[in-house]
């Protein structure tokens, strides 16, 4: 109770300050983007692009700050609760919207402890297996996974990451059961992959992209409606055997709820400034990433996006009955 009282008055002192200073004043120090992953992995990436190229618009220093765990969780309470002056951000990708579902007992509420300030990227997933694996395409993946259910494995990065949700929903798609195996983040899963000690997993095209280029693992389909541009050879899932069949991986720009608005409008400015920029759409689509059109960068946009995906994976979560605690 008190920390909410604590909240609130700061959430007004913040909202006066900024009345009567005004937006011109912001920012005067450095600005901190809370990742809710480890260093190195896809969403860090995004971010720290984005940081770096949002720090010469707003002429201040952007660093990143991992706090991981609990599939983000940790993280995003931990901006949730933060002072709401502008200076602690925050970075998700659609762990944002599964989390409600997810997790039963939250200790913030995605919507309402957060000021959105605007969609980033949308991501592709790539299906990739081991190198030796026996299938050569998407169909012949789905045909040998479907008569080895017992044998084949699916590695993920944790439960609740995109490629867990990717996999509940591919196994949703064939009516198959896999054995799943979760790992602490992308990274560990990706090492045992390259390794050999599992078979196939879905992942992000941050992450897969330059070991499918290197040969060092095998590449089936990518997850978005069209060909991505940094593989335009590897076919769509739809296209190559599940019609339909889609997962964007989006990540969003978020500040603590009560976020003074003059503020929220400075930094989606300095969004939508970003990813205007060719040094950042390059490094974007190396990874396999698009950043959103400007339309998508703003409050607004992200909000509707947000409501939309909690009401989309919430029933797909909820029917595959699996909890993260």
């Amino acid at each position: 109770m008190f920390q909410r009282i604590a909240r609130s008055i700061a959430c007004i002192l913040v909202a006066l300050w900024a009345s009567a200073a005004g937006a011109q004043q912001y920012p005067n120090k450095v600005i901190t983007i809370v990742v809710p992953f480890a260093a190195g992995g896809p969403s860090d990436t995004i971010a720290r692009i984005l940081g770096q190229t949002m720090s010469a618009s707003l002429k201040t220093q952007i660093i990143i700050e991992n706090v991981g765990g609990a599939g983000g969780t940790i993280g995003a309470a931990r901006v949730a609760q933060s002072t709401p002056d502008g200076y602690t951000l925050f970075v998700h990708h659609i762990g944002h919207s599964t989390a409600p579902a997810l997790y039963r007992k939250l200790t913030y509420d995605p919507i309402k402890d957060f000021e959105p300030i605007g969609l980033i990227n949308d991501g592709a997933m790539t299906f990739v297996s081991r190198k030796d694996f026996p299938a050569k395409d998407f169909k012949e993946l789905l045909a040998y996974v479907k008569a080895n259910k017992d044998k084949v494995n699916m590695a993920n990065a944790g439960i609740g990451s995109a490629s867990h949700l990717c996999g509940i929903l591919f196994m949703s798609e064939i009516q198959t059961d896999l054995t799943t195996v979760p790992y602490k983040g992308t990274g560990p899963a990706m090492n045992d992959l390259l390794g050999g000690t599992v078979d196939f997993m879905c992942d992000q095209t941050t992450n897969t992209t330059s070991h499918i280029k290197s040969g060092k693992i095998k590449v089936y389909g990518v997850t978005m409606p069209k060909r991505i541009a940094s593989m335009p050879e590897v076919p769509t899932v739809s296209e190559a055997g599940l019609p339909n069949f889609t997962v964007s991986v989006w990540h969003a720009l978020y500040a603590p709820k009560g976020t003074p608005k003059p503020i929220v409008d400075q930094l989606s400015k300095a969004l939508q400034d970003a990813l205007k920029d060719a040094n950042l759409k390059q490094r974007y689509s190396d990874l396999g990433a698009e950043p959103v059109a400007q339309e998508r960068a703003t409050p607004e946009a992200l909000r509707a996006h947000l409501k939309a995906e909690i009401d989309r994976w919430g029933p797909i979560i909820k029917k595959a009955g699996v909890y993260a605690d």
